[in-house]
């Protein structure tokens, strides 16, 4: 007989206890999109080699994938009201897999297209994995720690970012580099076959990840799940859940403020290899791509120390703080490209560590299981801020140059500063005199 689901408590949280083992499932996602995620940073400088791209058709890498979190994220949403948490999940890591094994066909043929396609198909799976686990995280416990808690399960991750950074510069980089000149001298058959093998270099990686991912989904499947037993009757139809939504101007600050961080994130790892090479003549890929793992390691570190952070101050005092910090950062990575903007992109990650998790807590929280469900389903349609300033980046590099291309992130900053600022000033307000 197939294990029931263990249904939330009153309430809708668990508040006394807490399974370990599903919670560990739970907490293996965000290592397992984290993998995803940073593996399209070694991407677009490899299909830029393998297909010689310009910096605009080379961040399409990313406009694919955060694209598939546009349009999947709402049904997703509509899907996890329907049937929970755990179906969303199974269903999330068989369309990850079944993107990831798309990327051999892909290479057979050397096809750009059917690259982003494949990566397409993989973000529709992280966005039923983003829209379920971030919230069922916020009612693992006490709705005054939802933000701290969400940021320590987001700890783990970066961790799934470094592994993927990792994977990518020593099985996918081939550390085989031709200059533009070189390249042109080459023979038609030569070139052909440089690029072939270049694209082919993807292969393995991505079988195993595929695989790795569907194994996971079994486990899954086979194992008694937390779910929340959510009572249609009476319960207000979507329409009128997201009409409410979409009238609240507290959430949809929430939206505009993850649309502006995803973008300013992404852009930033994505085009961090393209910086460090373009600023700093002669840096090899694999040299290049050290510095994404740096930064990496310091979002890891950032999250854990975001969590202490905000058992101190208020997370929208700690976002407004941080959202500042980087700021400045990405002055100087425009106006002092090189050594000294390399580093700044690298600190800059430790401050955005705490962005993403704290603007998805202050979004949803008191909200109702409904409102939640489908809240958390648009703040993750708002990830396409991937697709859409990464893109803009690329134009502003190819017109202006990859340093004064930082400016972008910047002023993505500046709006989740104010949203920050805006959040904290009517949490002030409401607290008794």
């Amino acid at each position: 007989m197939h294990p029931q689901a263990a249904p939330i408590p009153a309430g809708g949280r668990f508040r006394d206890r807490v399974p370990l083992f599903p919670l560990a499932l739970i907490v293996s996602l965000f290592f397992l999109w984290g993998v995803a995620n940073n593996l399209n940073d070694v991407l677009v400088a490899q299909f830029k080699k393998a297909f010689t791209l310009s910096d605009f058709q080379a961040a399409l890498v990313q406009s694919a994938f955060y694209l598939g979190y546009f349009v999947v994220a709402l049904p997703a949403g509509a899907y996890m009201r329907r049937y929970g948490y755990k179906s969303a999940v199974v269903l999330g890591l068989c369309l990850y897999g079944a993107g990831a094994l798309l990327f051999w066909p892909a290479a057979v043929s050397a096809t750009y297209g059917m690259f982003l396609a494949a990566l397409f198909v993989i973000a529709c799976g992280l966005a039923f994995l983003e829209t379920s686990a971030n919230p069922l995280v916020t009612l693992l416990g006490p709705a005054s720690s939802a933000a701290a808690r969400l940021n320590l399960a987001q700890a783990f991750n970066p961790l799934g970012s470094i592994a993927g950074v990792l994977i990518g510069q020593h099985f996918i980089f081939t550390g085989v580099q031709h200059t533009p000149t070189e390249l042109a001298a080459m023979s038609a058959s030569a070139r052909e076959a440089f690029m072939k093998s270049e694209a082919a270099a993807v292969q393995m990686p991505y079988l195993v990840i595929g695989l790795g991912v569907l194994l996971w989904a079994v486990v899954i499947v086979l194992t008694r799940f937390p779910s929340v037993a959510v009572s249609q009757e009476g319960a207000p139809g979507e329409r009128g859940v997201l009409r409410h939504l979409l009238r609240d101007g507290r959430f949809l600050g929430a939206v505009a403020a993850q649309f502006f961080y995803v973008g300013a994130q992404v852009a930033i790892f994505s085009h961090m290899i393209r910086y460090a090479q373009a600023t700093m003549p002669g840096t090899a890929d694999k040299t290049a791509a050290s510095f994404v793992t740096a930064g990496l390691i310091c979002f890891m570190v950032g999250r854990f120390a975001g969590a202490v952070l905000m058992k101190r101050l208020k997370a929208s005092r700690v976002l407004a703080l941080f959202a500042l910090a980087n700021v400045l950062l990405m002055a100087v990575a425009a106006l002092a490209p090189g050594r000294e903007g390399i580093y700044a992109l690298v600190a800059s990650s430790f401050f955005m560590s705490v962005m993403y998790p704290t603007i998805f807590a202050l979004g949803v929280e008191g909200r109702s299981d409904d409102e939640r469900k489908f809240g958390a389903a648009l703040l993750v349609m708002a990830i396409v801020g991937g697709a859409v300033l990464t893109a803009a980046m690329g134009v502003v590099s190819d017109g202006v140059g990859i340093a004064h291309a930082m400016l972008v992130p910047g002023v993505c900053f500046v709006a989740i500063f104010l949203f920050a600022q805006q959040h904290w000033q009517r949490a002030m307000a409401s607290v008794p005199a």
